[in-house]
Parts: C-alpha cells; sequence; structure tokens
C-alpha cells in the first residue's frame, strides 16, 4: 500500500534564479531514517523529470529531522526567464508532498 508523502512530513520551498531548493522535515523524529530511504536523489529527480531537472543535490539535516533537497534547472529558467504563469518554486513543495510513498513500519 502507497501513501502520500504530506502524511509524514512538511516543506517549504524557496528559489534562486533556475534553482529550487526544497526543506522536508517528519513530523515524528521515529520516521528521520525513513524519509531518508524515500527521498532519494534518484526518487526526487524521477518525480521531476517533466520538468528537465539536471541534477539533485540531496543534504541531510540529522539534527533537524530533514533533509534539503537542491535541484537545478528546475525552473524553466527561473522567475525572470520562464513563460510559464509561476516561475517561483513556492508550489513545488506541494509537488513533493503528493509524492507516493511506502508508509514507515510502526515504532517497535
Amino acid at each position: 500500500m502507497r501513501e502520500l508523502l504530506h502524511r509524514y512530513a512538511h516543506a517549504r520551498a524557496g528559489d534562486k534564479g533556475d534553482r529550487l531548493s526544497l526543506g522536508v522535515f517528519v513530523y515524528e523524529e521515529a520516521h528521520y531514517s525513513w524519509l531518508v530511504e524515500q527521498l532519494s536523489e534518484a526518487n526526487v529527480a524521477a518525480l521531476f523529470a517533466h520538468r528537465n531537472v539536471h541534477h539533485v543535490t540531496r543534504y541531510l539535516l540529522p539534527h533537524l529531522k530533514g533533509i534539503n533537497l537542491v535541484l537545478d534547472d528546475a525552473l524553466q529558467g527561473g522567475v525572470n526567464g520562464a513563460l510559464n504563469l509561476d516561475g517561483h518554486g513556492k508550489t513545488l513543495s506541494a509537488l513533493l508532498l503528493s509524492m507516493e510513498v511506502t508508509p514507515p513500519e510502526a515504532a517497535p
């Protein structure tokens, strides 16, 4: 059974030029290692493939129980260069939270 990531984590997004930064943080500390497994660079790149992301870099934030994901070339040129309605990366945190994940196992 698959579930949506938003059930287990929240996210914030920021952008600078054509680079998107997504911070993802679990609600429950016990789910942090599970989050690290689910949000591999490859999984995130596949989710954003339709945006022609060229590279995903993942920074683990264990003390904050989160991950910072940096996606290059995710904003189709960025705020000043994109022809799309929303060149900002803010709404893309919702896309990440809609990612289907394998639910974490119940804590012992």
